[in-house]
């Protein structure tokens, strides 16, 4: 992996660099607006292999052929006087949350009145645990409404979390056995947000199609994900009632696309809506599910505990993708 790089380091910044400055991916990174502050590093100590050539970093999701974000007159937001006002039922963004009913003292330690006109955000709002993802959300496969750009909230607001980004600094590493995997360069808090899972948002019929055409589809897999959290043949939305769209990480994405699997793992990845016109396009956001010390390997569960039913009938451990996690709650295969 030096060797494969240190030319470029050499010749970096020189005008007739430029072509290979725009297919680095130390360049791609260091363009990211959160670098200075919470960088992303890629080391190899194990091998000589390198980062996918094809592959290129984004801070963002992009929208493929056939995929199109709200027009802006279906956008609005909340119209809160303030920051704290984004916690009741009067802030739009929590429109579509049942009441809250958290115990009194769940912002760590500070008593709340009850109040049944009351919606609660899905973070703690003060104390030590301010900005965490509250406790029964963590075990829930519930989704996240923040406020966004389009509300009246400042930045700050304690409702914006995932869309203020990742605080994270993260370091992409090559395994011993299981190819790149991420590990963060200092210790995460339960509750707390690492980064989005981003890519190539398309299609299910280009997803189908991007399946067929792959070496292998179950390999493929491993990058899409559907975003399928509001899919409803009942819904309102025509958007919602077909198949659902999927993102793929595959050729462009963050750092997590590098996120290994784990039957026992310690992150779990949430559908997250801003502007709720955008639900179809909603994000996928990654949360630690327990404290994990500096240095250790993040890991999520790519099919969250779900497992295929054969239906009696016998499966074939060939036709299977393996499972090299190595937890003792280890399921053997991924699908």
């Amino acid at each position: 992996m030096e060797e494969a790089v240190r030319k470029h380091f050499f010749d970096h910044g020189k005008s007739a660099s430029a072509e290979e400055r725009d297919g680095c991916h130390w360049c791609q990174l260091r363009a990211f607006p959160s670098h200075k502050e919470f960088p992303v590093t890629v080391v190899n100590w194990e091998d000589e292999a390198v980062l996918p050539p094809d592959f290129r970093f984004t801070d963002r999701v992009v929208l493929g052929s056939g995929v199109e974000a709200a027009e802006d007159s279906f956008r609005s937001g909340c119209a809160c006087d303030s920051d704290g006002h984004c916690q009741y039922i009067s802030c739009q963004c929590l429109a579509d949350l049942d009441d809250d009913d958290d115990d009194q003292h769940d912002d760590g330690g500070h008593g709340v009145m009850r109040d049944a006109n009351r919606k609660a955000y899905a973070y703690h709002a003060h104390g030590a645990k301010a900005g965490l993802l509250r406790s029964r959300l963590l075990s829930s496969k519930l989704p996240l409404y923040e406020c966004h750009a389009a509300c009246s909230c400042s930045r700050d607001c304690p409702n914006r979390v995932v869309e203020r980004g990742r605080t994270v600094p993260l370091q992409i590493f090559r395994t011993h056995d299981r190819g790149w995997g991420v590990r963060s360069q200092v210790e995460i808090q339960k509750g707390q947000f690492v980064d989005r899972y981003v890519g190539e948002i398309i299609t299910s019929a280009e997803a189908d199609r991007r399946r067929a055409a792959s070496a292998s589809s179950k390999l493929k897999d491993v990058y899409l994900f559907a975003l399928d959290k509001f899919t409803s043949p009942d819904s309102l939305d025509p958007r919602l009632k077909g198949p659902p769209l999927e993102v793929d990480g595959e050729f462009q994405s963050g750092p997590t696309r590098f996120i290994n699997h784990s039957c026992e793992p310690n992150l779990r990845i949430f559908a997250r809506v801003g502007d709720h016109a955008d639900k179809h396009i909603h994000d996928l956001a990654l949360f630690a599910i327990k404290d994990i010390p500096r240095g250790e390997e993040l890991t999520f569960d790519y099919v969250d505990g779900v497992t295929e039913d054969a239906g009696g009938q016998e499966v074939n451990a060939g036709d299977m993708t393996k499972c090299l996690c190595g937890s003792k709650k280890c399921r053997g295969y991924l699908w």
